[in-house]
Order: structure tokens, then C-alpha cells, then sequence
């Protein structure tokens, strides 16, 4: 099971770093009858804020505190009024069957955007305005000029970076649970590097965790680009049209970077037939971008991008529905790990290469006896001026 999902706080008190917002959140909470009866303006709460500092979370813990069931809906649900109307109106304006209330859960609203969700921010709003229950509402980014409606309507929550203070003993408080080691230096980079993203630290600790060697990794900083997560959105949950055709452009990644997290989400959304398709379109990139760096056949370039954002949309039978939570690639942090252990080896290799006057390629292919012997004789290692980290590498 990820890790992030076993280890999903569900009260208020596993929350850190929120404080603020928790305390706005009971006080709506606790105040949301009277104010519904004296029709004040604000009837929902809208927690904004980078990805993975935990808003989803935060609306089932408080759920969960309230003993409230969740209802959720999210941006297909909005654009489809009839759907709304007919269907998801009088299932969220009913009590619930087995809570003590009812909470309704929009997620990620600011992927409403664009000529094919218009009229979804009214459709919203009138069911913010008809419900008889708490409305929470979720985004990464709430100053778009669409949501402007939206904000005047709901009560603003900023969840806030989480620091790496903070992160460092929850991953820690994990491995302890999983029975596992990762040694403090590498917790010290991890929880850095985040940025801030709970969610992404953890999920970078259990790839990490399941790796023989770990020791000496230099993490890259994670870019922090929330573009990418409004774009996998709209090609796993979207019909596949021609708006789909540019969906990656505005993007600052690079499309190999692209490739890799639409390779790592593609399993989240897709099932069997679906499955299939979409990964043998995704060969298919693979294919061209092959072509192109080797054959320099830059006009290549479209098919790439039609395969990667149309050609995987279209692998699906029908829209989504639901919130997914897409993963950052776990293969660029192993290829990171990788680097680092190749970089320390061919460090020592060309040192020593040098020092005997053979070819550093022999003494690549040497290594393990070379590794042994250096190992064994710390004069040697002084004698190639050998660094701490290098001398690490040899001692595991």
C-alpha cells in the first residue's frame, strides 16, 4: 500500500504545521448552523495551497471529527447540469443514512476552466447556496480571474508548506513503523527538496526505503509545478477533443520529464483494455522521440505530442470521474540515486587509473578488486586523496 495513503492522518491532532487553518476550520464548522439560519455569505470553506500540503486530507479529517459522511464531486460532475440537476442535487441535499451529517467535497475546482467547463463556477455557487450542509471546496490556485465568484462566497483557508522540521520526524515516525533505515542524511535531503510537499516526501522516503543502497544520494530539488497536475487531469479525465492537442505547451518541463509522469500515472486511471491502449501509445512516443534525437527529425515532434495528449486520452472509453492523486516519477529519483553511486565510482576508478597508469576503462571493469584492496589499506586511500564521501562509498 503507498505510503502516503497508510499513513493519511485521520484526526486533527496527527495535522502538522496547519494550525491556523485548523482553528478557522472548527469555527466555521461549529458555526456553519447559526450562520446558514442567519444567512450570512459564507457557506463553504476553500482550502488553497501548494500540492501535497495535505487539503484533501484535511477535508476527510474533517469528516471523520464530525462524523460526517463526504460527498464528493468534482469539475466533470460541475460542467454536466443535468447531471447535477437530476442526480447529484438530491443525493447532497438528503441526510445520510449511516453519519451523523453530511460534508460535500469539491476538489481541485480550479481545473474548471475553458470553453468546455463554462458554466461550471454557476453551477457551484447555486449548489452552495441550495445545500443544507457544509460545502469544502479545494485548490492549488484560487486567485484565477474565473474564481473570483467563488471567493467572494466561500471562507479562504491557506494551507501553507510544510517545513522540513516538520517533515523530517513524520518520515522518521514512518520507518520506524515499517521496520525500515534510511540513513539521516538522506532523511535531512528528502524532507528539503519537498519543498514543502509532505505527500511527495513520503512517497520519495518508500521509494527510497525499497533500494539496496541509498547512502550518498544527492536529491534534485523538486520543481514544484502545479501546471503538471491541471494537465494529467484533463488528459486521464477529459474526453479526448483538439483543445487536448496543446494541453502540455504552457508547461515549464521538459517533455521527457512529461513522458515519465504520464508513464507513472497512467496505471492510476486505466484498466485492462484502456491499460493497454494508452501504454502502446506512450510506446509510440518512445518510438519518435528515439527517431528524432538519433535521425535529428524535429518535425517528429507533433506526432509525439498528439500520441502523449490526444492518443492517451482517447484510450479511455468514456470521461472520469473522481479525484486522483498523481504521483511525481519514481524513476527520476532512481536514476538521481543511480547517478550518484555510478559518479562516486568512476570518481575512485579514474583516481586510481591515474595513480597506477592504467586505462580508467580497465579499472572500471576492475573495480570489485580494486574496491577490496583500497577498502582494506587506508594508506591507499590517503595516497589517491580520497574524500569522506568517497571513502563512504567503500565502506558499504
Amino acid at each position: 500500500m503507498n505510503w502516503a495513503e497508510r499513513y493519511r492522518p485521520k484526526k486533527f491532532e496527527d495535522i502538522r504545521g496547519q494550525d491556523e487553518a485548523i482553528k478557522k476550520i472548527k469555527f466555521f464548522v461549529s458555526n456553519f448552523n447559526i450562520g446558514r439560519l442567519t444567512r450570512k455569505p459564507k457557506k463553504a470553506l476553500i482550502f488553497y495551497g501548494p500540492p501535497g500540503v495535505g487539503k484533501t486530507t484535511l477535508a476527510q479529517v474533517v469528516a471523520n471529527e464530525n462524523n460526517s459522511e463526504i460527498f464528493e464531486l468534482n469539475a466533470s460532475d460541475l460542467r454536466n447540469k443535468f447531471r447535477l440537476q437530476e442526480v447529484l442535487r438530491p443525493a447532497v441535499e438528503q441526510k445520510s443514512l449511516m453519519k451523523k451529517s453530511k460534508i460535500i467535497l469539491v476538489d481541485e475546482v480550479d481545473g474548471i476552466s475553458g470553453y468546455y467547463d463554462r458554466g461550471g463556477i454557476p453551477e457551484l455557487l447555486s449548489l452552495i447556496d441550495s445545500t443544507l450542509y457544509p460545502v469544502i471546496i479545494t485548490a492549488n490556485d484560487i486567485w484565477k480571474k474565473n474564481l473570483a465568484p467563488l471567493r467572494k462566497k466561500g471562507e479562504l483557508v491557506q494551507l501553507k508548506d510544510i517545513s522540513y522540521k516538520i517533515i523530517k520526524p513524520l518520515m522518521t515516525d514512518i520507518l520506524r513503523k515499517e521496520k525500515k533505515f534510511v540513513d539521516d542524511d538522506t532523511l535531512t535531503k528528502i524532507a528539503v527538496n519537498a519543498k514543502g510537499d509532505l505527500r511527495a516526501a513520503i512517497n520519495d522516503l518508500q521509494t527510497v526505503a525499497g533500494l539496496d543502497e541509498i547512502s550518498g544520494a544527492d536529491f534534485d530539488e523538486r520543481n514544484k509545478e502545479t501546471d503538471i497536475f491541471n494537465a494529467l487531469r484533463n488528459v486521464f479525465k477529459s474526453e479526448p477533443t483538439n483543445e487536448l492537442l496543446n494541453v502540455f505547451d504552457s508547461i515549464n518541463m521538459p517533455i521527457d520529464d512529461i513522458i515519465l509522469w504520464v508513464e507513472e500515472n497512467i496505471p492510476y486511471e486505466y484498466r485492462g483494455e484502456e491499460l493497454a491502449k494508452a501504454y502502446e501509445r506512450l510506446s509510440k512516443v518512445d518510438l519518435f522521440k528515439g527517431r528524432i534525437y538519433k535521425q535529428q527529425y524535429w518535425r517528429f515532434l507533433v506526432y509525439e505530442n498528439i500520441l502523449l495528449s490526444y492518443g492517451i486520452a482517447a484510450a479511455k472509453k468514456k470521461s472520469r470521474q473522481g479525484f486522483t492523486s498523481y504521483k511525481k516519477p519514481s524513476r527520476i529519483l532512481k536514476i538521481w540515486l543511480n547517478n550518484q553511486r555510478t559518479a562516486k565510482k568512476k570518481s575512485i576508478a579514474q583516481k586510481y587509473a591515474r595513480y597506477v597508469h592504467v586505462g580508467q576503462k580497465r579499472a572500471m571493469n576492475e573495480f570489485p578488486i580494486i574496491k577490496n584492496l583500497i577498502k582494506s589499506h587506508p594508506n591507499i586511500q590517503k595516497e589517491l586523496r580520497l574524500n569522506e564521501e568517497e571513502v563512504g562509498y567503500l565502506e558499504r
